[in-house]
This record gives C-alpha cells, structure tokens and sequence, in this order.
C-alpha cells in the first residue's frame, strides 16, 4: 500500500558525481539534509563535483560500485541514479549494464531488505529509470501505466530493475518510488550525450555524427529541474508508486544542433559543413514523450527553459555545456 512520504533529513544518493546526481546532490545539501553519497569515479564522474561536495559538512563520500557496496547507513532514502547510461555503448556490449543497472539495483535492494532488526524503519529506495523503457510513441504521450517495450540494451537494462523494484516491494515489502524522466541537460555532462558531445567535436573541428539523419525527437529536462522533482516527490509524494518527469520541449535532434551552432559561432550556419549524417543506430526509437500530470499535480513544473540555457549562456562557445 502506499502512503504519503515523510520528510526526511539523511539520503544515500548513488551516482552523486554524474549529471543528474550531483544536482540532485546539491539540492540536498543545500536544504540541509545530510547526503552520504556513492559514486565508483568511472569515466563520466564529475571530480570537480567531489571537491565542491567535500565543503560541506553534511555530506559523506565513498567511492564504490553499488553493485559491490556492503553498507548502507540508517537513513530515509536510497536514491539510485548510479547506472551505465550510454545507449551506444550498451549495443557495442551490455556486460557493464547488467552489471550496474540490474545486479546494482538488486544488491541496493537486498541491502534494503536486510536492514538489521533494531532499525525500525527501512528507507524508500528511491529509483531512477528513463523514458526509454517505453519504447519510442509517434504520436501522444506515455503514462505510467503504460506497457513497457525496451528496444535497446540499456533501456531493457533499466527496465529489468523497474520489474525488481515491483517484485522486490511485493515480496519483502519495501516502499519504493520510480521516477522515469525524459533526456537530461545540464553544466558538467560528459561528452558523449548529444549536446556536450556537440561542443566537443566542434572544438575539435570534427563533424557531429547524427543518428538516422538527426530525425529522432527529444525531450528535454535540465538536471536542475530533475533534482526538484526529487525533493517535490520526497516532500509530497506518494510511495509506492511511479511517476513520468518532463522538461514540456520537444525537438528533432537535428534542430538541436543546429540551435547550439547558431550560438557557437553567433550566426546562421550551413549544417553539411558540420555533421555526417550516414550512421543509423540499431534499435533506435524515433520520438519519446512523457505525460507527468502526475508529478505537476503536486505543484512541480520546469523551470529552466531549453533555449534559453542553449542560446542565453555567458559563453559564446558553448563550453558551459560540456564536462571541463
């Protein structure tokens, strides 16, 4: 049964040096709540974010693997947004997705479960998925009741952990949460996602590989808005449920690029100059789109806009998109 979700003052977040999870991070701190943060430091880590954390005197970091992790403090929550994201590279090999986005949510879980017997209270985890366990949608939006259809390794990744978060609450009893957000932007991303990785390759005087044309429709959310949501759904909302999170802009990739060259170079550019268009993708979705009525009825909504961080940034190059 669910139930309305108490105020909480100690998160175990993982992930907290990517994208999402140091805003998320950060939001917490800043509120006051003690963060005991997990991350393994792989690749897409944020170091800076580790020395910017570490003034805190409320947060906790240790580095491991959560597939790996043997601990968890008494707290409220565990909020999962460690994972292997890159949809390329899990179609190259799905060996590390397994390994984190399945094997990880089910060692978080069983740590959960087992939580010693004078500990009266085990914490809600907290669960980060992704639109694309959807599947794509030509025309509409999806709602959380919607059937789930994968077509990639990594959304099939994360798909599997939503089934054992459901199958683990049934079972054992844990309270859960799921939050499915659309595409994330934000300062510090690594570049292999479409918008840092389109300053990087402009840097580098590369061209700018798009998918099937650049035709696939996004969604975006900047991460600060994610992190809202988070504490929106830990202040208001109800566990035991899932909720859809979108940033309510959508576009063709193609027209994305094009936006971010426009404010590269300050001007109108022609776009064959600057992208190779002759990959396509295996088990690519065409359109993702998220209704979250749900989320915006407990008084959420965006509010960065996505043109206006694109086009009004200080940079004129664009580097305040792109992991330093």
């Amino acid at each position: 049964m669910g139930g309305n979700v108490k105020n909480t003052k100690l998160v175990v977040i993982t992930g907290c040096l990517g994208l999402i999870g140091s805003h998320v991070t950060r939001q917490c701190l800043d509120l006051g709540w003690k963060v005991y943060g997990v991350d393994c430091c792989t690749y897409a880590a944020n170091m800076q974010f580790l020395d910017e954390f570490g003034r805190y005197k409320n947060f906790t970091f240790v580095k491991e693997d959560i597939a790996n992790l043997k601990y968890l403090p008494d707290c409220d929550y565990v909020i999962n947004i460690a994972a292997e994201s890159h949809v390329g590279n899990s179609i190259i090999d799905s060996t590390d997705f397994i390994e984190s986005n399945i094997v990880g949510v089910k060692n978080l879980l069983d740590l959960i479960r087992n939580k010693p017997e004078n500990v009266t209270d085990r914490p809600i985890f907290f669960h980060f998925s992704t639109d694309e366990v959807y599947g794509d949608i030509t025309e509409g939006e999806h709602v959380e009741t919607d059937i789930l259809k994968p077509s990639n390794p990594y959304s099939a990744s994360k798909a599997a952990a939503d089934m054992l978060i459901l199958a683990w609450a049934r079972t054992y009893g844990i309270n859960y949460l799921i939050l499915r957000p659309t595409n994330n932007y934000g300062i510090g991303q690594y570049p292999e996602k479409l918008i840092p990785v389109t300053v990087k390759l402009l840097n580098r005087g590369k061209k700018i590989k798009l998918h099937d044309k650049g035709e696939p429709i996004r969604n975006w959310l900047h991460a600060d808005d994610t992190a809202s949501a988070v504490v929106t759904l830990i202040n208001s909302g109800t566990y035991n449920e899932i909720y859809n999170v979108a940033g309510g802009f959508e576009q063709k990739n193609i027209v994305t690029v094009a936006k971010i060259l426009k404010k590269y170079f300050g001007r109108e550019r022609k776009l064959d100059r600057f992208l190779d268009l002759t990959h396509v993708r295996e088990g690519q979705d065409i359109r993702y789109a998220l209704n979250d009525d749900k989320l915006r009825s407990l008084g959420w909504e965006p509010n960065k806009i996505f043109i206006s961080i694109i086009l009004n940034g200080k940079e004129k190059k664009c580097n305040y998109l792109i992991k330093q």
